[in-house]
C-alpha cells in the first residue's frame, strides 16, 4: 500500500499545483476518493516525509498563528518524472489485474473471500 499511497500523495499535489500541508493534503484526498480512504490519514505523514526524503518532495515550514506549525510540501521536477512512471506502471498493473481477475470468472465480477 505505501506504493499506491505514494502514487496518490504525488498526483494530489501535481494536480493542486502549489504547496499543501498535511491535513489540507488528507483532505483533497478524501474528497477524490468517493469510496472513502484507501489508507488512514494518520499514514499519509510517513509516505510524505519519505518521499520528502527521496526528493520527490519539498517541503517547509511555516509558523502557524492558530497551533502548531504546519509544513508544506510541494512536488519536485524529480517527482513528477517518478509520478509520470508510476502512472504508466499503474495502468499496466490494473489492466493485468483486470484481465486475470474477468479470466477467472468468466468475465464476470465475484466477490472476494479470503482463505483462512
Amino acid at each position: 500500500m505505501a506504493g499506491l499511497s505514494s502514487l496518490v500523495l504525488l498526483a494530489v499535489l501535481a494536480r493542486a499545483g502549489r504547496e499543501m500541508y498535511g491535513y489540507e493534503i488528507a483532505k483533497a484526498v478524501k474528497a477524490e476518493g468517493e469510496g472513502g480512504l484507501i489508507f488512514k490519514q494518520g499514514a499519509i505523514y510517513p509516505v510524505l516525509r519519505s518521499l520528502n526524503v527521496l526528493g520527490l518532495l519539498e517541503s517547509r515550514v511555516e509558523a502557524s498563528a492558530f497551533g502548531p506549525p504546519r509544513r508544506y510540501y510541494n512536488i519536485t521536477d524529480e517527482g513528477r518524472r517518478a509520478l509520470a512512471e508510476w502512472q504508466f506502471a499503474w495502468r499496466d498493473m490494473r489492466e493485468f489485474v483486470d484481465d486475470a481477475l474477468k479470466a477467472g470468472t468468466g468475465g464476470m465480477a465475484h466477490e472476494f473471500r479470503p482463505t483462512a
